[in-house]
């Protein structure tokens, strides 16, 4: 699904990830560790599209090109981006985002755009599994919301849009554990063999709940070491002091 061969990027002369290679398969979901300043938020960016970055190195997705895409056709070929710090936007419904959203990558695939009566069954249905209040769906995009509820929010749109691979940036970041628990929940009963997941996160808490095929230390903008999902009970407990 994701082969990312020596990928190279930087920002102001100053080199970010260097030499940095992973293979992501239908079915599998893969968690990236490492320290602050590794380089993990930016293989997110790049891989959803975000400007900014110099890069060298080849990135396919499907078989295809990635960098010959927009952001909107990677969302469109399926692509999805949880943030860290979701943004609020003023003046957009929360509603009419989401179906904005999911119409727009509908009609790239040529599929029916869904009528009024259908999205709003379909978005009562999964915010009901993420015990998101139905009201805060005709506010403004995560305006007022708190930290938790912009990440299931996020998760939300995750399991309306369908992406094929969903990359998790620190979601678990600000969440009290009950929150962690419903992001996790909404996280596991998407997973099945067409899809996959790259979360990243800092800390083993949130994989003792999502548990990773992979885990992968991510040290001074390359992968240093890859294992299974003990690896992340090791770091817990020993840090990042032998890679870095």
């Amino acid at each position: 699904m994701l082969n990312i061969k020596n990928l190279e990027a930087k920002v102001d002369n100053k080199h970010i990830l260097n030499g940095l290679n992973l293979n992501i398969k239908p079915g599998e979901v893969h968690a990236i560790m490492g320290p602050n300043g590794s380089g993990k938020s930016t293989l997110a960016n790049i891989l959803s599209g975000k400007n900014g970055y110099e890069t060298k190195g080849e990135i396919n997705f499907d078989g295809q090109n990635l960098s010959e895409l927009s952001t909107e056709e990677r969302a469109q070929k399926g692509i999805f981006l949880a943030f860290q710090y979701p943004l609020e936007i003023p003046g957009v419904n929360t509603n009419v985002f989401l179906r904005t959203s999911l119409n727009s990558i509908r009609k790239a695939r040529s599929e029916k755009e869904l009528d009024t009566l259908s999205f709003l069954k379909l978005v009562k249905e999964k915010s009901s599994e993420l015990g998101i209040d139905e009201k805060f769906l005709s506010r403004q995009l995560n305006v007022g919301f708190s930290g938790g509820e912009k990440k299931k929010n996020e998760i939300l749109q995750m399991k309306i849009l369908q992406p094929k691979l969903a990359i998790l940036d620190e979601t678990d970041s600000g969440l009290d554990i009950d929150a962690l628990r419903i992001v996790a929940d909404g996280v596991n009963s998407y997973k099945n063999k067409y899809n996959a997941f790259l979360i990243i996160t800092h800390y083993q808490r949130l994989l003792d709940y999502i548990k990773p095929d992979f885990i992968h230390v991510l040290s001074k903008g390359k992968i240093v070491k890859t294992g299974n999902a003990e690896l992340g009970v090791e770091l817990e407990k020993t840090g990042y002091a032998n890679f870095t």
